[in-house]
């Protein structure tokens, strides 16, 4: 053996120390109370005010940032190797996109449009207001991606084009979706997500409406849902980094591990929860609207990815699946929902959807 001293490996985060470099806030824990309020500072890469949210539902295996465009300004140009999505909080305004030798093409959106920029094709935010700024939130797959190759260079400066991801046609941002078999619409660009007319999606309870996305043949994808008044759905559980963004209403999750104690977080427009991986987690409605939300995550129906939620969500927990009937749920859970329901003065519609369990 060699005389010298045995060194300890010295392990090292490397998408952990990208962040660090950004200078920008940084947002940890389980939930975000409001992203339209979050406080920003300047993002040099980015060329706008920005913060990152890596919170710990997401595994390191993507993350979020909130950014904001000043008024009749741009972002700066850029391309990455890692997926992003983008749903704009505030604002309207334009992005442009291309990839070397093709012609840009831009497209325009506002509040509530949700967009993929293709798998690293130059693109640029432009802010199309003079007096206000444009607040944006992206989900990416940058912690699983750097931490994967760990060279910046590499990850913010490849030359590969993907053209099986991204052809730069006329229509590429404006074509009109397509609708699959499931709730499942395929388009470049969302314009509205607020109002994107959802489907009867009964199996996960409270009267519940829900479409999936697909977007720019990304492994990462979401989903947009919608439940009544005076209900909630059931509990469920899956993989890790489904950022789930209140659109509307008012209410509260709860999340607890197996076995373990329940956690709440009470909620509003703006607010971001992610629940950690394979936590159960129950969303409540006490407002007096229906409660939309955006969940931005894993789980394309196209594209396989081992952490991506799975079949097994709708399937009840007794016969090996991932979701808690009301039936078999701890009855604490009811009774929390029904006092929360009677201190905003809304009425549970609930006893509809319980039926009794044959022994």
């Amino acid at each position: 053996m060699s005389s010298k001293a045995i060194e300890a490996v010295k392990k090292r985060n490397f998408y952990k120390e990208w962040v660090l470099s950004q200078r920008i806030p940084v947002i940890e824990g389980y939930f975000v109370d409001d992203v339209n309020s979050l406080k920003l500072e300047p993002w040099e890469q980015k060329g706008g005010d920005g913060a990152i949210i890596t919170l710990i539902g997401a595994g390191e295996s993507n993350d979020a940032y909130v950014c904001e465009i000043p008024p009749g300004k741009n972002l700066k140009p850029e391309r990455h190797i890692y997926e992003e999505m983008i749903f704009i909080l505030k604002g309207r305004g334009a992005t442009t996109v291309w990839v070397d030798g093709s012609t840009k093409q831009t497209f325009e959106w506002q509040e509530g449009s949700l967009f993929a920029p293709p798998l690293n094709a130059w693109h640029q935010l432009h802010n199309g207001q003079g007096d206000a700024p444009v607040r944006l939130l992206g989900v990416t797959s940058a912690p699983l991606v750097m931490n994967l190759y760990h060279n910046l260079d590499f990850v913010f400066n490849n030359p590969f084009v993907f053209k099986d991801r991204y052809q730069p046609r006329a229509d590429y941002f404006s074509a009109e979706g397509k609708m699959y078999v499931g709730r499942v619409w395929e388009s470049n660009f969302i314009p509205d997500v607020i109002n994107f007319r959802l489907q009867e999606w009964k199996e996960r309870g409270g009267g519940g409406t829900n479409v999936n996305f697909e977007l720019s043949d990304n492994t990462m994808a979401a989903h947009s849902s919608e439940f009544s008044v005076g209900t909630y759905k059931k509990a469920h559980r899956h993989g890790p980094g489904a950022h789930v963004t209140i659109l509307n209403g008012k209410g509260y999750t709860l999340m607890w591990p197996e076995g373990g104690k329940k956690h709440r977080f009470d909620w509003k427009p703006g607010s971001v929860v992610v629940p950690p991986e394979m936590w159960w987690h129950q969303h409540f409605n006490v407002g007096k609207i229906p409660v939309r939300y955006l969940a931005l995550r894993w789980g394309s129906e196209k594209n396989y990815f081992p952490v991506a939620q799975t079949e097994e969500m709708l399937k009840d927990r007794r016969e090996g699946g991932h979701q808690i009937e009301y039936e078999d749920e701890d009855p604490e859970v009811r009774e929390w929902f029904e006092k929360a329901l009677a201190e905003e003065g809304v009425e549970s519609r609930m006893d509809q959807f319980f039926t009794k369990r044959s022994a």
